[in-house]
């Protein structure tokens, strides 16, 4: 059985590579999307960038929510809640 102090360590060392997957994706987000503008300016004149950066700046919003724990519908409080609640049920 796993004690304590290494359930810990585990734990945050899966949130600091969260973190860090984020950030690396951000990078190549900053590093791509103004590439693609570019190629968008020089081929086209219609806006075709939008879609990608769009796309991928929804992936990467959802990427930031998760690595650093930010769900407003369903956020700890509300985990907390629902144990409480589905353990009282548990005991009736």
């Amino acid at each position: 059985m796993e004690n304590t102090s290494d359930y810990r360590y585990r734990r945050a060392k899966e949130k600091v590579a969260e973190i860090k997957g984020f950030y690396g994706n951000l990078l190549a987000y900053c590093l791509v999307i103004p590439f693609l503008i570019y190629i968008n300016y020089q081929t086209t004149s219609f806006p075709w960038a939008f879609f990608p950066a769009f796309g991928w700046g929804l992936g990467l919003l959802g990427h930031a929510a998760n690595a650093f724990d930010y769900n407003p519908f369903f956020g700890k409080d509300w985990e907390r809640r629902k144990l409480e609640e589905f353990m009282k049920n548990d005991e009736l």
